[in-house]
């Protein structure tokens, strides 16, 4: 059956319910478009992680994470797509391989001026969101690739609330820009990585399942180029 969920701080009208177990969040398909900038030309300046690395910091960042909430009895791990998600089922992988149990993974969608390479407004819009396993009571991992403004994790901590209680909210990224660019109080308890940058640096991970091939690169706008949102 569906049970109605309470609705969340979200603009606009959506409907939530579970369905054969699993948390679904729906927006209204006449929501208006967003509206997405051309695609702006960038230029690689660096490249700080390729495969072998990403592999080991997420390896450590497993270890770090079973060692702080004393094993994987009570803990969830979601991935903030698009690329939190297959992170998050890389550290799910490996915290099995510490356990012998793997923790249950699921799905924050949310589309934003992300803190990479998107350009879609200055504010979170939540569309969708799989969690196959009920938050209450667990140790819920949010799971994103960079950390920089804050305000994806915001979105995600407003939007994970409205499904229910977890006994606690922790936040691990591949990379971390720095505090100098956060807007919001907000701090990666795990990070793979930090790495400072200029504002009008980039941080871009590839990953095989979006991008074919394994690396961070720093890359930058040109000059006259400004930075949206």
């Amino acid at each position: 059956g569906r049970r109605a969920l309470r609705p969340s701080r979200i603009q606009g009208k959506r409907r939530e319910w579970m369905t054969n177990g699993v948390a679904r969040l729906y927006l209204p398909s006449a929501r208006p478009p967003v509206v997405v900038s051309a695609p702006m030309e960038f230029v690689e300046k660096a490249r700080i992680m390729d495969g072998m690395r990403i592999n080991r910091a997420l390896a450590r960042l497993a270890s770090e994470i079973v060692e702080e909430n004393h094993g994987a009895g009570h803990l969830y791990l979601i991935g903030i797509q698009r690329r939190g998600v297959p992170l998050a089922q890389r550290l799910a992988d490996k915290i099995a391989d510490l356990e012998g149990e793997r923790p249950p993974v699921g799905v924050l969608d949310i589309t934003l001026y992300r803190d990479d390479l998107s350009t879609v407004g200055a504010n979170p819009i939540v569309n969708r969101t799989d969690l196959p396993v009920d938050v209450d009571g667990k140790n819920v991992l949010l799971i994103d690739d960079v950390l920089y403004t804050g305000r994806t994790i915001r979105a995600a901590l407003d939007q994970l609330i409205d499904f229910g209680r977890p006994r606690r909210v922790q936040l691990a990224v591949l990379v971390d820009r720095g505090k100098e660019h956060r807007e919001l109080p907000i701090q990666a308890d795990f990070v793979g990585k930090f790495v400072p940058t200029k504002k009008s640096e980039i941080i871009k991970v590839m990953l095989d399942e979006f991008d074919g091939e394994e690396a961070v690169v720093i890359v930058e706008r040109p000059a006259g180029q400004e930075e949206e949102g």
